[in-house]
């Protein structure tokens, strides 16, 4: 018994060391299979009434590990480009002292926006009313890209994730 097992350990060694990998040839794909991104668009308004705060809810509930990036339209240029403000965004007095700002904080299935700051109520309805904000969320596994990729640039955020903006989903 001890010899054919022994004999059948010798011929598994040697039928493993049979098998080789060719290591020569590196096939390299560019598609990003597992890199799955979606934009939310809301239009909020801020008062005293919701606390200078609004919950967005997501559809569904986003992963642990996805990256969540939250940009205002500040602006429209010539009535059709769009110019898109990474959150937190801050406004100064002249003095350069902190008059408000808007921020945010998020789970795996809500995303709060809210204003910070002294004086909300005197701020101007054009900063306070109908607000237009996209939720990006990004599969961020160990901050893949990070090093290579502006955040605050909505435009290459979109661009470096494939991101259909004909897909946008409109939440309310």
């Amino acid at each position: 018994m001890r010899k054919i097992t022994l004999l059948l350990a010798f011929i598994g060694m040697i039928g493993l060391q049979s098998c080789t990998v060719n290591e020569d040839r590196v096939v390299e794909d560019n598609i990003d299979y597992d890199t799955i991104s979606e934009v939310f668009e809301t239009t909020r308004s801020f008062s005293a009434s919701n606390d200078y705060s609004t919950l967005v809810t997501f559809p569904h509930s986003i992963y642990s590990s996805d990256m969540v990036l939250v940009y205002r339209l500040d602006n429209v240029i010539n009535g059709n480009t769009d110019v898109w403000k990474l959150l937190p965004q801050t406004y100064y007095f002249n003095d350069g002292t902190l008059d408000f700002r808007y921020d945010f904080n998020f789970t795996m299935y809500d995303a709060e926006i809210y204003m910070d700051g002294f004086d909300l109520a005197g701020i101007s309805s054009a900063y306070r009313s109908n607000q237009v904000f996209r939720i990006v969320i990004i599969p961020a596994y160990f901050g893949k890209g990070a090093s290579t990729i502006k955040y605050d640039n909505y435009d290459e955020v979109i661009k470096k994730y494939n991101i259909d903006e004909s897909k946008i989903v409109k939440i309310k």
